[in-house]
């Protein structure tokens, strides 16, 4: 189902809680409305359909990937960028990196450990600032 984008920064800022196998059809919803918005987001968190659950999807070029609890656990190559985001009017500077490794849990909630690099990187750490109550 295609949900609304939440654009409420205050809700926005509250930090997200852990996600489990009940939260399925969350990360169905979020796939949804990622694909709905694809002409304006390469990617999306739980909170900006209205839902504190640590879920993203990701764009990774050729197919949207759910993360279920992502955790950044090593980065490199700190730079600068603009980034917009669709819960947000503008585009603002932040410092992303352009390698990061990612632990996560994919769609039967089996642990993952992931490399990642250049935009798909960018992309992941703009949706877990997200999780954590990060606007940038």
């Amino acid at each position: 189902m295609v949900r609304n984008i939440v654009r409420d920064v205050n809700f926005l800022r509250i930090k997200s809680t852990p996600a489990g196998e009940e939260d399925r059809q969350l990360a169905k919803d979020l796939l949804d409305t990622l694909k709905a918005n694809e002409n304006a987001c390469v990617g999306m968190a739980a909170n900006m359909i209205g839902v504190n659950k640590n879920i993203i999807v990701v764009n990774i070029g050729f197919a949207n990937m759910i993360m279920y609890n992502p955790v950044i656990i090593r980065k490199t190559g700190p730079y600068q960028v603009e980034e917009g985001c669709l819960s947000l009017m503008g585009v603002r500077a932040t410092t992303r990196y352009q390698e990061i490794d990612v632990e996560f849990e994919d769609q039967e909630m089996k642990k993952h450990n992931q490399h990642f690099s250049g935009w798909t990187a960018q992309i992941i750490q703009h949706e877990c600032d997200h999780l954590a109550g990060i606007i940038i």
